[in-house]
């Protein structure tokens, strides 16, 4: 039976794990240690990725769950927004072994929210999160919720005013569990149906 995992309080790196200078490793190239960190049920964390290797890892995680198991995008799900050094990209360790990725990044031009393309305000604080990816090993170990928690807090401690993001219907209540709320309707989003909605960051940082 796998134990239930301690989930350390998202926060910043020099907080979040017992052994920060530690890189993250690579559960494609130590599986083992993947799964004793799985079955031990060791403690959960996130941080931004800190070099390029970490980065390397965090794309790969995105790619095996967005492109080989969901098939949403063919070949990578890269876009314009990994080339900007606004955008962090975030990953989520079990122990010492990354297990999931998250990507969030301020808007500056444009937004589609809700089905529609708005003019956004840059001095509006609005952000995005996107790319939520846990391994199929890593989903009962509580990866997901630190992720979410931690892209939001980092948009909100940036001044952000609020968070958006496209979010598969099967994943709304999860999401709303977590704060969020729905903007309208389903809208079509790299050819799916999903949900557009939003959390307000200044509530955030009132709860911390």
């Amino acid at each position: 039976m796998v134990s239930s995992p301690r989930v350390v309080a998202a926060s910043f790196p020099s907080s979040m794990s017992a052994s920060p200078a530690t890189l993250a490793l690579s559960p494609f190239r130590h599986p083992g240690e993947a799964f004793a960190a799985v079955q031990l049920g060791l403690h959960v964390a996130c941080r931004a990725a800190r070099d390029p290797e970490e980065l390397s890892l965090h794309h790969e995680i995105r790619r095996r769950v967005f492109v080989e198991e969901q098939g949403l995008f063919g070949g990578s799900d890269r876009d314009d927004h990994d080339d900007d050094p606004a955008t962090v990209r975030i990953l989520g360790l079990c122990g010492d072994v990354a297990g999931g990725a998250v990507r969030c990044y301020p808007l500056s031009d444009t937004a589609t929210v809700g089905g529609t393309v708005d003019l956004v305000d840059p001095g509006a604080g609005l952000w995005k999160g996107d790319r939520l990816a846990v391994l199929p090993l890593f989903r009962h170990n509580g990866l997901g919720a630190p992720l979410v928690r931690f892209a939001v807090r980092t948009a909100a401690e940036a001044g952000g005013g609020k968070m958006i993001a496209h979010i598969q219907p099967s994943n709304v209540g999860f999401f709303e569990h977590l704060g969020w709320y729905a903007l309208g309707g389903l809208v079509t989003y790299v050819g799916r149906p999903h949900q557009a909605m939003a959390i307000d960051l200044a509530l955030v940082l009132q709860r911390l």
